[in-house]
């Protein structure tokens, strides 16, 4: 038996499952959803067609596991600094509105990619849940670094006052990352963070400057 006969033998059903996800999402980002056909998948993936049937019962359960490894990918991405920081709450907010906005998170690709999934998100109810989960996923996230930085303030909130507030920083935080997905070119470097960091400083009443460890 050859090596390479061996090694997919020894391959888990989790790995296949994660390549032919990944094979997806790079067709959806180059031709859309309708262009990221069960052949084309197989071919980028190098594997049959039948391969994919046998894990996934159709291409819609397919595409909507593949938005949701995308989106959880991302929310992974961008918290991971904050997880990285041994400081204050105060430092991990900030090093979160950083990552938000800031390459790899801010990328044309990954815009691409949440742009071709849209439509079917408001049109199929699968993805449409999907979305919601990974929402919450990301949201709950976020309310929870905004809830131990004004705790650490002296200025704990109670439950829907922090879920209003990581919604409000949330959705300032997306429309700043459209835009640098959308226009890569069109600010100075460091201008989406700064930016970010004064709105959500504003929002949630803390100064997210580095000077602000200090105080």
């Amino acid at each position: 038996m050859s090596e390479e006969r061996k090694k997919f033998k020894r391959e888990s059903a989790e790995s296949r499952q994660e390549a032919l996800i990944l094979a997806t999402l790079e067709l959806v980002a180059e031709k859309g959803v309708r262009g990221a056909t069960v052949r084309g998948i197989a071919e980028r993936a190098d594997v049959t067609q039948g391969l994919i049937r046998h894990y996934f019962s159709s291409k819609e359960e397919l595409i909507t596991a593949a938005y949701e490894h995308h989106m959880n990918a991302m929310t992974d991405e961008t918290f991971a600094p904050a997880e990285g920081v041994q400081g204050s709450a105060l430092a991990k907010l900030r090093a979160f509105v950083e990552a938000s906005l800031t390459p790899p998170v801010v990328d044309p690709r990954s815009l691409a990619l949440w742009a071709s999934f849209l439509n079917k998100v408001q049109n199929d109810p699968q993805m449409k849940a999907t979305h919601e989960r990974t929402y919450a996923y990301f949201r709950d996230q976020l309310e929870g670094l905004i809830a131990a930085a004004l705790e650490e303030a002296g200025r704990a909130a109670p439950p829907a006052r922090l879920r209003q507030l990581a919604i409000a920083c949330n959705a300032v935080i997306d429309g700043l990352w459209l835009e640098g997905g959308a226009l890569p070119d069109a600010f100075t470097p460091g201008e989406l963070p700064e930016i970010g960091r004064q709105s959500v400083a504003a929002l949630i009443g803390l100064n997210l400057t580095q000077e602000a460890d200090k105080t």
